[in-house]
């Protein structure tokens, strides 16, 4: 049996592709809450339809895991780093579902569409009461803090793993020849 060394190509896309979407998407939205500026309504369209995009990536994402094969970490890495590194994916895909999701139940909680790019609107999830909006919105909240918190954790471990210990793991998923 050979030795997976890297992602495949399209897990490495999907990977960079939701990572530029997502941090733009939780800046942008730390932004959002802290300013009334003009560009606001514009803002919050573009973080609704980023959103559906990254719950739609996510799906393609995890089925895209189910048929490729990824490297195994190294045997160098010891156990509790192993399972902080299973925990921190976990919780990288719990936020990533979790995120739009509890946005758009936040929106139709307030009675407010969400549309993708004005191209179509998704179903409303619940009816318009202010306690579910207030409920969703202090979990939307929560649950980007917690999406920072896993995205250190994992830009952590990975520049660790390419600076310090140069033991294949960074490089395995970034594009060309790496260790």
């Amino acid at each position: 049996m050979k030795t997976i060394n890297k992602y495949s190509a399209s897990s490495m896309l999907i990977h960079w592709a939701m990572a530029l979407i997502i941090l733009s998407m939780l800046f942008l939205g730390l932004s959002m809450v802290q300013s009334l500026a003009v560009w606001q309504v514009e803002a919050i369209a573009l973080h609704k339809s980023f959103g559906i995009l990254a719950l739609v990536l996510v799906a393609i994402r995890l089925i895209n895991k189910v048929v490729t094969t990824s490297p195994a970490l190294p045997p160098s890495v010891p156990k509790a780093q192993a399972l902080a590194a299973h925990l921190t994916q976990v919780g990288l895909y719990a936020s990533m579902i979790l995120m739009p999701i509890s946005g758009w139940l936040m929106q139709s909680a307030d009675g407010r569409h969400v549309s993708f790019f004005g191209l179509f609107t998704l179903p409303s999830l619940v009816s318009k009461d202010i306690e579910t909006y207030a409920f969703f919105r202090e979990a939307h909240g929560l649950i980007a803090y917690a999406f920072l918190l896993f995205i250190f954790m994992h830009v952590s471990a990975a520049l660790y793993h390419g600076l310090i210990k140069q033991d294949g793991v960074l490089g395995s998923m970034l594009p060309g020849k790496h260790k």
